[in-house]
């Protein structure tokens, strides 16, 4: 942040705490309960929207946070995984410089409402969530996050944007961890596990590659790579490639290098 924050001493104990409580968070309800306690302690909102995105910048979790009952079409169009309002948001922000922050109130200047936000200004208003606060970790090896907090109390200022920034790492770490979790628990509903040979050939799958040419590749035939595949489909629960690899993506079976894959065969 280039503007000085310096924190009260109530402030900095209220840091100390969530901080202190980030740490041992495992689950979804350990997650759920520190935002709405210590996070809320340090940032009031009415709702936090959090997203995980993969290695290929695809969206792998969504997880939308609130005390309070909210109505099923609001939560929709914050949250739905293919043009909610913060998936919207974490892409347009992939220009900007974060934290960024939005008033979005009555008389607020739209060109002077927050830092590059004020096309959302109008939807934000419609919705009755004027106040928004919005972070998102770096493109990493391991994928990227974006957390938007949604119907402050009061007008965003530096030092709330500065919270967040503070807090990024525990909240990145803490949705991966639950993103993985879970994975690993709807992977453990599958029928069996996925076999070597066949998460190698969904890796060459997601690569673009035919049946005929990953049976070059691994030295077997086009007709084995399609009943290797079949057989996936029905342990996955898909019917094509595209769904395939998208399930694949969820349980994380793309984390392991493919030759590491064949070798064990």
């Amino acid at each position: 942040m280039e503007q000085l924050v310096i924190l009260s001493k109530l402030e900095q104990e209220y840091l100390l705490h969530a901080i202190e409580a980030a740490l041992p968070l495992q689950d979804a309800r350990q997650f759920f309960l520190w935002t709405q306690g210590q996070l809320q302690a340090l940032l009031p909102h009415q709702v936090m929207v959090c997203l995980q995105f993969g290695a290929q910048d695809e969206l792998q979790h969504v997880e939308c946070l609130h005390s309070t009952v909210l109505d099923a079409s609001l939560r929709d169009r914050l949250s739905h995984r293919d043009d909610g309002l913060a998936l919207r948001l974490a892409r347009h922000c992939r220009s900007l410089r974060l934290p960024a922050m939005l008033d979005a109130g009555p008389g607020a200047d739209p060109l002077k409402a927050g830092q590059g936000l004020a096309p959302f200004q109008g939807e934000l208003r419609e919705l009755g969530l004027e106040n928004l606060l919005v972070h998102g970790s770096e493109r990493l090896p391991g994928g990227s996050t974006f957390y938007a907090l949604f119907g402050l109390p009061h007008r965003p200022r530096p030092r709330h944007a500065y919270f967040l920034e503070l807090l990024l790492p525990y909240l990145h770490m803490s949705l991966q961890r639950i993103n993985r979790q879970q994975a690993q628990a709807r992977a453990g509903s599958l029928a069996r596990p996925v076999s070597a040979r066949e998460a190698e050939i969904l890796h060459w799958v997601r690569e673009g590659k035919s049946n005929e040419e990953i049976g070059l590749i691994l030295g077997i035939s086009g007709l084995t790579v399609k009943n290797h595949l079949q057989r996936l489909y029905r342990l996955l629960g898909v019917s094509n490639r595209a769904q395939a690899i998208a399930r694949g993506m969820a349980l994380h079976l793309f984390d392991g290098p493919p030759l590491a894959l064949a070798r064990a065969a």
